[in-house]
């Protein structure tokens, strides 16, 4: 039986040249055929005549959904798009205007049909749009305002039956192409499950690199796991597969938020997850909550602008003292001040940005601590050195173009020291029960958290040296007991 259903109403209308395993089918047939039903794993384009509530069309996502198939769209989707204007993030708004910026009149509407438009001059905003909610067949209308800023008016799905007849031949071109995806993004049969690794083709220091990928790819195909690279475009696709694993590094005003937001919208585990992306991308956040639940770190001070309390934190503190943005990263938007003047220079600077900032003793030491942390138990243990010459761990140039790193080593958990591993665990699961590194200085037999990540490394030869398989093995386990635990 078919894994690949098209559900038309009139199967006669769609002459299309389908590849191996893609099967046209009515509404009725899919919502009654016993085969089908029985089916435990199936990808569903929904391509009915009518998406209303309690119709045959919306029928067949909503028991797709029941049957634990994939459709597309989605009731939730069906539901979010019911003659509603979704929000417009401000890159979207970008491209808006960039798109239809020729355009004469006041009123324009953009059939999105497979992610493409009739006009190739369109294709980015179609795509964007598809992505923002992914439906096979897609109607937006824009509207030009008094300040001369055209704005999204409604998105919606369009039923088959409002196809043009001048527009049918492009559909189906296009529907061809769409179902013609490259034969490694479809999970061969023997798949127990799929495997989504977002990672970004343009970052320079990406968490993983290339022959790490290829290890986590290679591991979960020893799991029947069908694992594989998409990319930030892709978000249109991932109610396809059964587990998000985030391998681009995150933030809250990133794509990775926004994949991550998706997965809890699809039903589907992420690793990171939306929660931990959140609490970890703010040491504000991480100060106030190792304070609540006497998590030794520093002596941290939050300090407000304008507030006027930097006398106050100097002497609290002390010289040389760190400061720190909220969603510092890399060691970027992290300061060591060495004088009053100083710190009143590089506050000001860094307030530019943020209202909060956090200042935090100095505790110089030759090395970090790391601990992995995976589903609340310590997975692998490193020591990141400083970068030579410097105080932290990663130097960065002058002119940001060049960053080098420390030296590493790795030890097995148990040759860590026990309060290392024992506070780095304690402080982890109070972010959760995903996969964390935890950043930990040893001062006089004392184990002092600097900061939970919550995209930790995973590069060959550094955190893998001496596990090797059986960490990359270890991750996809937890993807795995995540996917069964939520019945998919």
């Amino acid at each position: 039986m078919s894994r690949t259903f098209l559900v038309v109403d009139r199967p006669a209308d769609w002459a299309l040249a389908l590849p191996d395993g893609v099967q046209l089918i009515t509404p009725r047939d899919y919502l009654t055929d016993p085969e089908v039903q029985k089916l435990k794993r199936a990808r569903v384009f929904n391509l009915s005549r009518d998406y209303s509530y309690q119709s045959a069309g919306y029928y067949v996502s909503l028991l797709a959904e029941a049957r634990d198939h994939r459709p597309l769209p989605s009731v939730a989707t069906l539901r979010h798009l019911h003659g509603r204007a979704p929000m417009v993030s401000a890159e979207l708004s970008q491209q808006i205007q960039h798109s239809l910026a020729d355009l004469q009149s006041d009123d324009f509407t953009l059939s999105i049909y497979f992610a493409r438009n009739l006009a190739k001059r369109h294709d980015r905003l179609a795509r964007a749009l598809y992505n923002l909610y992914p439906a096979p067949l897609l109607r937006a209308t824009f509207g030009r305002g008094s300040t001369g800023q055209w704005r999204l008016k409604s998105l919606g799905p369009i039923p088959a039956r409002e196809i043009p007849e001048s527009h049918a031949d492009f559909v189906r071109v296009a529907a061809e192409r769409w179902l013609r995806r490259p034969a490694e993004a479809v999970p061969p049969a023997s798949a127990r499950y799929s495997l989504a690794i977002l990672v970004d083709p343009q970052e320079p220091f990406p968490p993983s690199d290339e022959a790490a990928l290829k290890r986590f790819i290679k591991a979960a195909a020893r799991r029947k796991v069908s694992a594989e690279l998409i990319h930030p475009d892709d978000i249109g696709w991932l109610a396809e597969y059964d587990a998000l694993f985030i391998r681009a590094t995150t933030s809250v005003e990133n794509f990775t938020f926004r994949f991550a937001r998706r997965a809890v919208d699809e039903g589907i585990p992420s690793i990171d997850d939306l929660v931990s992306i959140l609490r970890c991308s703010n040491k504000v956040f991480m100060a106030e909550l190792f304070t609540r639940h006497h998590i030794p770190t520093p002596r941290t001070r939050i300090l407000y602008r304008g507030a006027g309390n930097e006398s106050e934190t100097v002497t609290a503190l002390g010289l040389p003292l760190v400061l720190k943005q909220p969603d510092s990263s890399f060691s970027r938007g992290v300061v060591k001040v060495r004088t009053n003047e100083e710190f009143a220079e590089k506050s000001r600077q860094l307030f530019e940005s943020t209202d909060l900032l956090i200042a935090q003793e100095f505790l110089p030491t030759d090395f970090d601590w790391r601990i992995g942390v995976l589903d609340g138990k310590p997975l692998y243990a490193c020591r990141y050195y400083m970068a030579r010459g410097h105080w932290q761990i990663y130097k960065t140039s002058t002119n940001a173009r060049q960053t080098i790193s420390g030296k590493s080593d790795t030890l097995p958990v148990e040759e860590a020291p026990s309060a290392i591993v024992e506070t780095a665990v304690r402080a982890a699961n109070l972010i959760g029960d995903g996969f964390y590194g935890v950043d930990l200085k040893d001062i006089d037999g004392c184990p002092i958290v600097i900061e939970i990540n919550d995209n930790p490394s995973i590069e060959t030869g550094v955190e893998d040296l001496l596990l090797k398989d059986e960490l990359y093995n270890a991750v996809i386990d937890s993807f795995i007991r995540r996917i069964e635990s939520r019945g998919r």
